[in-house]
This record gives C-alpha cells, structure tokens and sequence, in this order.
C-alpha cells in the first residue's frame, strides 16, 4: 500500500514540475501516473548503471555528474512517452531538480511502515538429550 501512495505522490510530484516549469508538459494524471512509473522504472534499473560507468567522471567532478545523468535520464523519459514533454537538457536538469525536491517533500507525509514485535515468549531452552 506504501508504494502505490509513493507512485501517486510522485505522479504529483510531475504534474508539480509541469506546473511549475514551463519547459515540462504533463498532459494529465493518467499521463502522471505513467511517466511516474517509467521514471521509477529508469531510476532503479538505468541509472545505477549509468552511475557505475561514469564513475571516474563522477569521482572527479566531486559527484556533479550525478546531475548530468538524473537531467539526462529525465530528458530520455520525457521523449519516450506520449503525454509527457520535456523542452531540451537544461529543463531536464531542472526538471530533475524540481522532481526529485518534491517527491521527497511529498513522501514525508507518508506513514512510516513499522514493524510489529514478535509475541514475547518465554526463555528458549534447549533439551541436549534429544540432539
């Protein structure tokens, strides 16, 4: 259940960023949701590896070019799906910016899951005649 309340929140997070960014076009919540998934989908599986490969560029570029590949990666999205638009790199590159603050500050008010304590039983005893 947390995770379809994340993926709605960050399909808001997009249309946030449409609104906000003239370079960006969301053509509604149906469109959201997607692109919201793609970029979920891009973000777990495309860019870890994107990150491995431009490791000696990130390391001296004092992780700069994490940037590069998140405005990249969100450019990409944006010209892949229908119902989606992103303008040129730089609106990416904020884009990306934009997106990533407000899913976060949207996520906030997502409960925490908690992990519920196993009954509490008596001390454990071992019988070492039956071993």
């Amino acid at each position: 259940m947390r995770l379809i309340l994340i993926w709605i929140c960050n399909a808001l997070a997009l249309l946030a960023v449409a609104y906000l960014l003239p370079g960006v076009r969301v053509d509604g919540l149906e469109s959201a949701l997607f692109a919201a998934l793609v970029l979920g989908l891009i973000n777990t599986l495309i860019r870890p590896l994107l990150i491995l490969l431009t490791l000696p560029v990130t390391v001296l570029s004092l992780g700069l070019f994490v940037l590069v590949i998140n405005g990249l990666l969100f450019w990409f999205a944006g010209s892949v799906l229908r119902g989606f638009e992103v303008s040129g790199f730089w609106v990416g590159l904020m884009g990306a910016l934009l997106y990533s603050i407000l899913s976060s500050l949207f996520s906030l008010f997502i409960p925490k899951r908690t992990i519920s304590q196993p009954p509490q039983s008596g001390p454990i005893t071992i019988d070492h005649d039956k071993l």
